[in-house]
Formats: C-alpha cells, structure tokens, sequence
C-alpha cells in the first residue's frame, strides 16, 4: 500500500531547511561531510533538550519544595520572638512556688510584664486590635451578640465589647463581639 502524499503544513514551513529524499548511490562526498555535520547538530540539539528538559524538572521540584518549606516554617520569626515569652512565663510560675510572702503581687507584677511583652511581639508581626467600645457599629468588624435599649447613647452605637477583635494588617482575623444600643420601645 503506497503512502498518501501529504501537503506541506505551516509548521513544515518554518523549518529553516526542508527534508530531501537522497539516492544513497549518488551522494557526493560533500554531500556526505554536510549531512554529518547536520547530523552532528541534530544530535547536539537533542542533547541540549534533554539537559533543559532536566534542568527544568529539577527547577520544578525545587521549586515546589523550597514553597512546602516556606509554608511549614512560615510563622519561625513570630515564634522566635515568642520563646523570650514563654521564658518569662516559666520564670513568673517559679517566682511564685518559690515565695511565699509577696508571691500574688509577684505574680501579678510578672504576669503583666509578660503580658505587655507579648502584645508588642504580637503588633510588631502586624496584629492590629479592633476597639469597639464607643464605636458606630460596623458589620465589617463587629459582630453583634445582642441588644439593649437605652436612651444613653444613640441606636447603633457600640454599648459594650464582649471580647477584642482583631486584624492582620488590613485583614480580619476576628470581629470584636459587641452589644448595641438600641432605641427603647
């Protein structure tokens, strides 16, 4: 069965030099010399794809490991400013198994400082407090548990904040929780 002939496609037409049938009995020894040089470069390009191929495999695979790494260790320089913090925790729970006198004023003295510590390691990291108290309430970043009536305060307004909110820069972690004012009946 013979082959159907086939048209030349655009992606033949790019080539930058065509494919010729050659009659082995009647190559010219420059022809020889030219079709080993092609061969030659043939051979260099297919060795040069493979190297790339390669190099780009090994580039994906690091690349996808060093993000599983930058995902896994993401929160190592909070952590790090946290330890001083769990240090001066352990310290305040020995200062008050060790005194018996002024341990409550001890205590409160360290648990404060501890306290104050953390909140800055916490703002320095970009966490933000919400404060709603005296606030207009905003769904936004409150959140409402209920409502009182009063005449103290306008209808909308924030009367009391359950519990802080916070956010990450610009992001929401967590609504403060309020209770609003509302007009009485």
């Amino acid at each position: 069965m013979k082959k159907p002939e086939t048209e030349n496609t655009e992606a033949d037409a790019g080539a930058a030099e065509p494919l010729v049938q050659i009659d082995p009995s009647t190559i010219t020894p420059g022809q020889l010399d030219e079709l080993k040089a092609r061969a030659e470069k043939a051979d260099e390009n297919w060795e040069r794809l493979l190297r790339t191929t390669a190099d780009f495999d090994n580039f994906k695979k690091r690349a996808a490991r060093e993000k599983q790494e930058a995902i896994r260790y993401a929160n190592e320089a909070v952590l790090e400013k946290l330890v001083p913090v769990l240090d001066n925790f352990d310290a305040a729970l020995s200062a008050t198994q060790n005194h018996s006198g002024g341990a409550a004023q001890s205590l409160q003295t360290g648990v404060a400082m501890i306290f104050q510590q953390l909140k800055k390691v916490l703002t320095e990291s970009g966490l933000e407090e919400v404060d709603a108290t005296g606030q207009k309430f905003d769904p936004n970043l409150h959140e409402a548990v209920s409502q009182q009536e009063t005449s103290d305060v306008a209808e909308g307004q924030v009367l009391q904040q359950l519990r802080k909110g916070y956010k990450l820069r610009d992001r929401l972690l967590r609504p403060a929780t309020v209770v609003v004012a509302k007009k009485p009946a």
